[in-house]
């Protein structure tokens, strides 16, 4: 029999006892071998439960225990997640965590730890929740150079983008609904603002390029921008907005790395990913195209990919798992400002000829929108693919025009 302990008791970790407890049976023939959860760490008490005999409020009385072989830590954050995690690997305990604000922190560190001592160390949880995506990546597309990875990584945005573009919802009152739902929290940050995405496109470039993706490196911007008439020119250029993490390499080897809503064209693999599912689209040298699409959240859909990484540590008890990226280093990530997009581009100005003019010497060939309703006073274009550099000094140069919004259009 295998022990093992649960760090939190919230709604990840409560899942993962549920799934255990109720399916003992099932999980004890996938392992090899019968489960028993020994420890619930948590500072709260729950006397109502089947199993209160089984909490403490003392990490040492699951660090000190020997027959606790994997630690599962559902706390989040990092502290004092990464300080118990770090001390269970060092104890001789295997790790399995759903944490990506952990994983995309301080991931090198603790898998080198766990190479050290012959652990492992599992997180297919801490990207797309129930969707299995760490593991295919891994070892279904080894045999791949991956090119890029680009995905609708947050569900909460994704369902308030989606309000937007098929309910006409304003931002704020698609946000109200996301948090009635239970798809927001009290306060959203961590989503609208993009937090959330970055962990999680750092944890795939890093697995998928080797070198550990800080998410300091990762330029990223949220959904708090974007309004209703940002939505009605995306629909008029035919795409859609979503809120996309990316990470690709160039021809000389560079990484870009990003997170921010872009125009996604509808005949793209993402663009039909809606309300809160996420979609993520692994690109390889050989197969192509694959997306993953599926729930990235939710107490059941995330406790059953942590259970899964248990039975998987309970398989390898004697050998590493090949999961594993190295150190970064400074300069790894290039600037984002080098990247080169297509813009959808939003002005108030004088809408007349001059303006036209102005607009085709500075920009090239441009493509002109138009939705109905505009102000008088709105000019709205594609423009060419250009970097940050090249975009600010065209936007220096004009005269009479002010900029509203400019949103990247996402191509393959």
């Amino acid at each position: 029999m295998i022990s093992i302990a649960i760090l939190g008791h919230g709604v990840v970790g409560s899942g993962v006892a549920e799934i255990v407890l109720h399916n003992q049976e099932g999980v004890a023939a996938k392992a090899g071998d019968a489960v028993q959860i020994k420890r619930i760490l948590d500072l709260r008490t729950f006397p109502e439960l089947p199993y209160a005999h089984l909490f403490t409020t003392d990490f040492q009385d699951i660090l000190q225990d020997e027959e606790i072989r994997i630690v599962v830590e559902t706390m989040g954050g990092l502290h004092p997640a990464y300080d118990f995690v770090k001390a269970s690997l060092l104890a001789g305990k295997s790790v399995v965590t759903s944490n990506k604000e952990l994983v995309a922190a301080k991931g090198d560190e603790l898998l080198a730890i766990a190479r050290e001592n012959n652990l492992n160390f599992l997180f297919e949880a801490s990207v797309g929740g129930g969707i299995p995506i760490l593991r295919p990546l891994d070892q279904c597309l080894a045999a791949n150079r991956v090119l890029e990875i680009a995905g609708i990584l947050n569900g909460t945005t994704n369902f308030m983008l989606t309000k937007m573009i098929q309910d006409n919802m304003s931002f704020a009152d698609a946000l109200s609904l996301a948090q009635q739902l239970g798809y927001a929290e009290r306060d959203p940050s961590a989503d609208i603002e993009g937090h959330d995405a970055c962990r999680k496109i750092c944890i795939l470039a890093s697995l998928a390029f080797g070198k550990h993706v800080l998410p300091e490196q990762v330029h990223t911007e949220g959904i708090t921008a974007v309004s209703l008439t940002d939505v009605q020119y995306a629909a008029a250029c035919g795409g859609a907005i979503k809120l996309i993490g990316r990470a690709v390499k160039d021809e000389t080897g560079r990484l870009f790395c990003q997170v921010a809503p872009m125009v996604v064209p509808a005949d793209s693999l993402l663009a039909g990913v809606n309300d809160v599912f996420n979609g993520i689209m692994v690109r390889g040298d050989s197969v192509g195209d694959v997306v993953f699409v599926g729930r990235g959240a939710g107490k059941l859909p995330t406790a059953s990919a942590v259970v899964a990484d248990v039975i998987d540590e309970i398989r390898h008890m004697a050998v590493r798992k090949p999961l594993f990226w190295g150190p970064g280093e400074e300069g790894y990530v290039a600037d984002y400002r080098q990247a080169a997009y297509a813009r959808l581009l939003r002005f108030t100005c004088e809408k007349d000829a001059q303006a036209l003019v102005q607009v085709g010497q500075v920009f090239g060939d441009v493509r002109v929108l138009s939705i109905p309703g505009a102000p008088e006073a709105e000019l709205a274009f594609i423009a060419p693919a250009l970097t940050e550099e090249a975009l600010e000094a065209k936007l220096a140069s004009l005269t009479g025009m002010t900029l509203v919004s400019g949103l990247r259009m996402y191509s393959a």
